[in-house]
């Protein structure tokens, strides 16, 4: 052999010995991701942790003893480098998706709440400086703790004011329009309250935000874990803020849905309450408006454990988990999932989406929808006859549609998107163990889910508001309904269909034209709200 040939095939030992380096490190890292992962059932796992070892072992074998040729070497180089590629893009899955769980499983605690100085827009008011010497509108008991914090920060300011209290929402709002006072304090958690006003559905463009302050509150959530979420049966709050952006803003509770899953039964019941129901608020901390009977979609304001313990008292039940989500969640995760099918019956296509007016509606037979339209059928009920009733159904079909298809092998191909959605799309007090531990279920078991659904029912109603200080659209949730979900929770609890359990006469479903809807406009009935920005609240169709 040649000195030349002897300086090649040393170089090529060394490049060999390289490659079997970045092999064997990359196989070591894969192994321990797959292990801290835990997701594979150990009828999988095992197979394929032997599976790596054995064919990183050949490939070593191959490019470190077997290859003498020039094409060999090549042949077992390219091989060695394709593998340490695949082995690299496994860990980085792996890895992404430990911190995925990682990252929504870390619930905080922590609320944020925002609490803003509001001025007229033909106001002179600028800056927290030219507050000086004017008069402030407050509320007298609805939110004193934001107002407490919001004077607190003026008066760090060196801000100088006067402070003119009010009984009511209404009366602060008319002393703003009247001149009254030149700025009000506002929780930004009401704004979307306001904003629903039927006198001041045009709040967000009349006004100006002079002055914010920030602060945050502690949660106190009370977690009742299952001992084995393979085996027990478990129920989980949705709760789903009527908000865009971070999470950790309190908001309304714009949609409420309690999920109970029987892993045993293959059975998942989605059990819907209006959000305007008029029930009885209940919190561990008593920072609510506790014993009082208010909208349920304002015990968001106090944070989703408020939401959880109000739903719990009115059912009757215990809730597991809660699940934490809002509208920019639900956009990301639909359009990372490549759009959801849902079927619209006959008689219930809608021609436009009075939640946004710029969006296609939906026609009879499957339609597929991108997350901005998913968001809007969900929050659709103007449309509607029976209007919240079959919000709540078409939220239950939108769900559904992003679960099967979530759970298909076409999501291989989505898998980096939704990952990305999913890292700040929702957070949930469930461990990173238990989820691991059902998506290990999923894919070792794979039962075939049945999905059942059930909305509370009741009549609309005019109620007073404690969060409003006046009188509001309310559901006055029937006995009976309420008795009727309570059963059939615990019938797919119990290991039973919640089919069993007898319901009363459905609401009968269909749309309305747009001329029925000008009609109810024009009676007070429905209330036209124009969308001034996102996520403004034009979808209910009542004034308050």
């Amino acid at each position: 052999m040649s000195r030349q040939e002897k300086k090649k095939s040393i170089g090529f030992m060394i490049f060999a010995i390289l490659l079997s380096v970045i092999l064997v490190v990359f196989a070591g890292f894969l192994i321990y991701q797959i292990f801290k992962l835990q997701i594979l059932p150990d009828n999988i796992l095992i197979p394929a942790i032997l599976a790596i070892v054995l064919f990183s072992l050949i490939l070593l074998i191959l490019i470190n003893f077997c290859a003498h040729g020039i094409v060999s070497k090549i042949i077992y180089s390219i091989l060695v480098i394709m593998i340490s590629v695949v082995y690299g893009l496994g860990n980085y899955y792996l890895y992404s998706t430990n911190a995925t769980l990682e990252t929504v499983t870390d619930q905080s605690n922590l609320s944020k709440n925002t609490v803003s100085v509001v001025a007229l827009n033909s106001s002179s008011l600028e800056d927290v400086n030219s507050l000086n010497g004017t008069k402030i509108g407050v509320l007298r008991t609805i939110g004193k703790e934001s107002t407490k914090k919001s004077l607190s920060d003026l008066k760090k300011n060196n801000v100088a004011y006067t402070k003119k209290t009010y009984d009511n929402m209404l009366g602060m709002l008319k002393a703003l329009y009247d001149g009254d006072v030149d700025a009000i304090v506002l929780n930004e958690a009401y704004r979307s309250n306001v904003c629903d006003l039927e006198d001041y559905t045009n709040f967000n463009n009349d006004t100006k935000v002079i002055h914010k302050t920030v602060y945050y509150t502690e949660e106190n959530s009370s977690l009742l874990a299952v001992s084995d979420i393979t085996s027990k049966s478990f129920s989980i709050l949705i709760s789903g803020n009527d908000s865009f952006g971070s999470l950790d803003e309190t908001s309304r509770s714009d949609v409420d849905m309690l999920v109970t899953i029987n892993p045993v039964t293959s059975t998942i019941l989605m059990t819907s309450i209006p959000r305007d129901s008029y029930v009885e608020e209940v919190c561990d901390d008593y920072a609510c408006n506790y014993g009082a009977y208010d909208k349920l979609t304002h015990t968001g304001l106090y944070g989703v454990d408020t939401t959880k313990d109000t739903v719990e008292n009115l059912l009757g039940i215990d809730i597991n988990y809660v699940f934490r989500v809002n509208f920019t969640s639900m956009i990301d995760i639909v359009d990372a999932l490549g759009g959801i099918d849902i079927d619209v019956a006959e008689g219930m296509a809608v021609s436009r989406f009075y939640t946004n007016s710029t969006l296609e509606g939906v026609h009879e037979g499957t339609n597929h929808l991108d997350g901005k339209r998913a968001l809007a059928y969900s929050r659709e009920r103007k449309a509607y006859i029976d209007g919240d009733v079959q919000r709540a159904r078409n939220q239950q079909q939108v769900l559904q549609a992003m679960f099967k298809k979530a759970t298909s092998p076409e999501i291989i191909t989505k898998y980096t998107s939704l990952l990305k959605a999913l890292t700040h799309a929702f957070d949930t007090n469930m461990s990173t163990k238990e989820i691991t531990s059902f998506i290990k279920y999923q894919i070792q078991a794979k039962p075939s889910w049945k999905f059942e659904q059930y909305v509370l029912k009741g009549d609309n109603d005019l109620q007073v508001s404690p969060e409003l200080g006046s009188e509001v659209s309310v559901i006055q949730l029937y006995p009976s309904s309420i008795h009727t979900a309570a059963e059939k929770i615990q019938a797919v609890l119990d290991g039973k269909s919640s089919e069993t359990v007898e319901t009363e006469e459905d609401i009968p479903a269909g749309t309305l034209s747009q001329e029925e809807i000008e009609a109810q406009i024009q009676q007070g009935l429905l209330t036209e709200i124009d969308e001034n920005e996102e996520g403004s609240d034009i979808y209910y169709g009542t004034s308050n």
